[in-house]
């Protein structure tokens, strides 16, 4: 996980490539990823056979709903949780990606959400 262009300053992002993780955990044949604070990076878009995937939207420092659905419909996973996203609108994710075959968006309320 890293940006590639979000940051303070042009040439500073806010998340350095190297220093934070993004996690691909294996149990048997279900595959879960964990995107941590990131934008939609080259790593996320050539993930393969991915069961879960919770995708963080929560820009400045991570990707906005439009850039995170383009890059869940790259990697298509089965089951996609939104995630760190507070502001956001998470529908308007799930409805970017509705028309992505084969993925399914799991929406959960943030504790004190309407």
């Amino acid at each position: 996980m890293y940006n590639l262009t979000f940051g303070p300053s042009p040439g500073k992002p806010w998340h350095h490539k190297g220093i934070g993780n993004g996690y691909v955990l294996s149990f048997g044949d279900t595959r879960v990823y964990f995107s941590g604070d990131t934008e939609c990076i080259p790593e996320m878009k050539a993930l393969k056979n991915i069961s879960i995937a919770f995708v963080a939207m929560n820009p400045p420092r991570t990707m906005p709903t439009a850039e995170a659905a383009a890059c869940v419909e790259a990697f298509k996973p089965r089951i996609v949780y939104p995630y760190h996203y507070r502001g956001q609108n998470t529908r308007e994710f799930a409805d970017a990606v509705s028309g992505t075959p084969g993925i399914e968006v799991r929406l959960r309320k943030l504790e004190g959400e309407q």
